[in-house]
């Protein structure tokens, strides 16, 4: 029987030819069956692909042996055989879209002047080491974090990766220079950029979560300090680490705990909101807000009590 797998990863390595990385990938996707979106850049690759767990072996195994990607970090997690519609592979300038091309430099090593690495056991040794002085600093988009995150984190109020280099470019976070900040994301490649950004702007120690949340929750399930569930940008929308995981998100509808993001009922509309599974029913009924603005009369909209929901403008798959 065929047993679905997801498998993520990326590489920071320079490429010569992305483009003819990409058609070898996309030939490799479709030998094997696969489906998921891997983007080629200058600077590497970064990949989130579904298929059954013999396919992604071999796609793998294939896969490393080009020699910029021979020593990439493969997470694996359980699919469910329907977690992405098709196979996309495309070039872009960046692997994750931060607007920076220009300030990210890349060798054989990986990002130039990025954040010291620590795996989940360094991480634990360096909070017991520090304390209260370390901070938490997310590095996803803030509608993630609503559902989980760790332990007094620092999560800053952006919509798309792209508007990190604005937020910290306000001076918003000035008062952290001085502090161990430690940036994590879902599954490192965000942070290897973020934590280069945050050290180009003076930041002065800065570290950042080796294999992301997934390899931490891998490590420590619920039993460390992460919180909640980890959203994911695939069917699943959502995954937890233990049995014992208490969502953090809340019903836009009656305030439940859940981990739940539903779409808007309005076709073509990106906007995420969160419900619990009694109220669930609901989502395909009501509009969000800005669809309500947008176009009044043309769905039922929230009541007046009820509770914003999140959105985002983008829902891509990035680690």
């Amino acid at each position: 029987m065929a047993v679905p797998k997801i498998v993520l990863f990326y590489a920071f390595t320079p490429l010569a030819d992305p483009r003819a990385v990409q058609l070898w990938q996309r030939s490799l996707g479709e030998q094997w069956n696969l489906t998921g979106r891997v983007i080629v850049s200058e600077h590497g690759i970064n990949a989130t692909l579904g298929g059954t767990v013999e396919n992604l072996k071999q796609y793998v195994k294939t896969t490393k042996q080009y020699p910029g990607f021979a020593g990439i970090d493969v997470k694996w997690s359980d699919g469910t055989g329907r977690d992405f519609p098709r196979l996309s592979v495309k070039v872009r300038p960046e692997l994750v879209s931060f607007g920076a091309v220009d300030e990210i430099a890349v060798d054989e090593d990986g990002v130039v002047d990025s954040g010291v690495r620590l795996a989940p056991e360094a991480l634990h040794e360096l909070v017991a080491e520090r304390g209260e002085d370390i901070v938490f600093f997310d590095g996803r988009n803030a509608f993630e974090a609503a559902i989980g995150k760790f332990r007094g984190a620092v999560v800053p109020d952006v919509a798309t990766t792209r508007d990190f280099v604005a937020e910290l470019d306000s001076g918003a976070y000035d008062d952290l220079k001085g502090r161990p900040v430690v940036t994590y994301c879902t599954g490192g490649v965000r942070c290897e950029v973020l934590s280069s950004l945050m050290l180009a702007r003076g930041f002065e120690e800065v570290y950042q979560l080796d294999g992301g949340i997934v390899r931490y929750g891998e490590t420590f399930g619920d039993q460390g300090l992460w919180e909640g569930s980890l959203y994911v940008f695939d069917e699943r929308m959502h995954v937890e680490f233990g049995d014992d995981t208490v969502p953090l998100g809340a019903c836009c509808e009656c305030g439940a705990a859940t981990a739940k993001y539903e779409n808007c009922v309005y076709p073509g509309c990106q906007t995420l909101r969160l419900f619990c599974t009694d109220c669930a029913g609901l989502a395909r009924t009501l509009q969000c807000d800005a669809c309500a603005e947008l176009r009044p009369g043309a769905y039922p909209r929230p009541r007046e009590d009820a509770r914003t929901g999140l959105s985002h403008d983008n829902h891509r798959a990035t680690a």
